[in-house]
C-alpha cells in the first residue's frame, strides 16, 4: 500500500524548519537547500510544496503569526483587567527559547516586510487580527472612554501593541534587562489602564 502524505502537516513541518533558520541565522541565510537540511529532507522533496523562498517566507510568517494568536487565545479572560492584559503582553514576549527564536523570526520578517508587500500583507492582516481581538476585549471590560469608546479601545489596543513590539524587540538585544524591562511593563499598564469606575 502506498505511504499516505498529509501535504498540510508537511508543508507545516518544513515551515517550521524556516522559523527555527530564520531565529538562528536570519534570513539571509534561508534558501531551498538549507531548509531542507534543517527540515532532513532533500531540496526536490521541500520544492514539491514552496516552489521558490518567498513563498516558503509567507507560509512561515503565517505559522509564526498562528502561534502567537493561539498564545494569546490561551490567556485565561476572566482575571482582573491589569492581570488580564499582563498575561496578554507576556504571551507575546520572549521570556523562554521557544519564544525567542520565534521573536527572531519575527523580526526577521518584519524587516523583510518592509521591502516585501506579500509578507507585508501578511503581518498587516495579524496586527488588525490582533487589533480588533484585544480592542473588543478591552470594550467587554468596560475601558472604552469619550464620544466613541469602540475607537477609545482600539486606540488603547494600538498602544498596548506598541509597548508589547518595543519590550519584545529590547528583550531580544537586552535579555539581561528582563527584570527592569518587566517592570516598565507594569508601569506603562498602569498608566495606560486606569481602573474602571464603578457606575
Amino acid at each position: 500500500m502506498p505511504k499516505t502524505v498529509d501535504r498540510e502537516e508537511q508543508r507545516r513541518q518544513i515551515g517550521a524548519a524556516v522559523l527555527r533558520l530564520a531565529a538562528e541565522q536570519g534570513l539571509d541565510e534561508v534558501s531551498v537547500r538549507t531548509v531542507a537540511a534543517a527540515a532532513g529532507r532533500s531540496p526536490g522533496a521541500v520544492q514539491k510544496y514552496f516552489r521558490t523562498k518567498d513563498e516558503m517566507l509567507a507560509f512561515a510568517a503565517e505559522l509564526a503569526g498562528e502561534r502567537f494568536e493561539e498564545r494569546m487565545a490561551a490567556v485565561e479572560r476572566g482575571l482582573p483587567p491589569h492581570q488580564a492584559l499582563r498575561a496578554l503582553v507576556l504571551a507575546t514576549l520572549p521570556v523562554d527559547a521557544e519564544r525567542r527564536a520565534e521573536a527572531a523570526a519575527q523580526l526577521a520578517f518584519a524587516t523583510r516586510a518592509a521591502h516585501h508587500p506579500g509578507l507585508g500583507a501578511i503581518r498587516r492582516q495579524v496586527d488588525r487580527d490582533v487589533r480588533e481581538a484585544l480592542g473588543g476585549w478591552l470594550a467587554s471590560a468596560g475601558h472604552g472612554r469619550g464620544p466613541d469608546p469602540a475607537a477609545g479601545c482600539l486606540a488603547l489596543a494600538d498602544a498596548v501593541i506598541a509597548l508589547s513590539d518595543g519590550l519584545a524587540l529590547r528583550l531580544l538585544y537586552a535579555p539581561d534587562d528582563r527584570e527592569a524591562l518587566l517592570r516598565a511593563l507594569d508601569h506603562a499598564l498602569g498608566a495606560l489602564l486606569p481602573p474602571v469606575p464603578h457606575p
